[in-house]
């Protein structure tokens, strides 16, 4: 029978090299650094808007009951809502097990689709109008921009819409709607 022993050094160097053969995190120069996430969305039904533990829970047309977690400022722009009203949560899948929300929209709850600043930056709603039916295609125009405040509202004036931080940009690539969305992130 044979005795090994571990020296401080010896630890350290098989250490180093399981740390140098960790995948690293996603380069400038890596292809896929470059892709934005997927747009999704998902539709359904309010449950409950709960203060208490800053979420919201809805159940899907799919039937799965889901949570999402909010600020407290935007849990206050959805407390006007009650449950069965249908609802859409736009996101976009950030990580495998992370989704970051764009907005939470509440069908039918207006005549003309408006959209609530709850972000804590001043926002430019951008809309234009669908090109063969699509969304978010370059050729769209005219692209009309409004300016909301922090905590204010604009609508849409065309069939597509996206946010950005006021003096940023983006690509009209969501479809409009009569209803009211709460803005909680806006990507270029």
């Amino acid at each position: 029978m044979s005795w090994f022993r571990w020296s401080a050094g010896g630890s350290w160097l098989v250490l180093a090299a399981l740390v140098a053969s960790w995948p690293t995190r996603a380069t400038a120069a890596d292809p896929q650094a470059d892709i934005e996430p997927a747009h999704k969305s998902v539709y359904g039904k309010l449950e409950s808007v709960d203060k208490r533990l800053n979420g919201v829970i809805m159940r899907s047309d799919a039937g799965e009951r889901l949570t999402w977690r909010f600020d407290p400022k935007v849990l206050a722009e959805l407390t006007p809502f009650k449950p069965g009203s249908p609802v859409i949560v736009i996101y976009r899948q950030t990580a495998a097990n992370e989704k970051a929300v764009t907005a939470i929209a509440f069908p039918g709850t207006a005549e003309k689709p408006t959209y609530i600043n709850a972000t804590d930056s001043r926002l430019v709603l951008r809309s234009a109008p669908m090109v063969e039916g699509v969304c978010g295609k370059p050729e769209a125009a005219p692209v009309s921009e409004s300016t909301i405040p922090i905590g204010g509202k604009a609508e849409a004036v065309d069939a597509c819409w996206c946010c950005a931080i006021a003096g940023e940009t983006c690509t009209p690539g969501n479809k409009t709607g009569n209803g009211q969305a709460v803005l909680i992130r806006c990507y270029k």
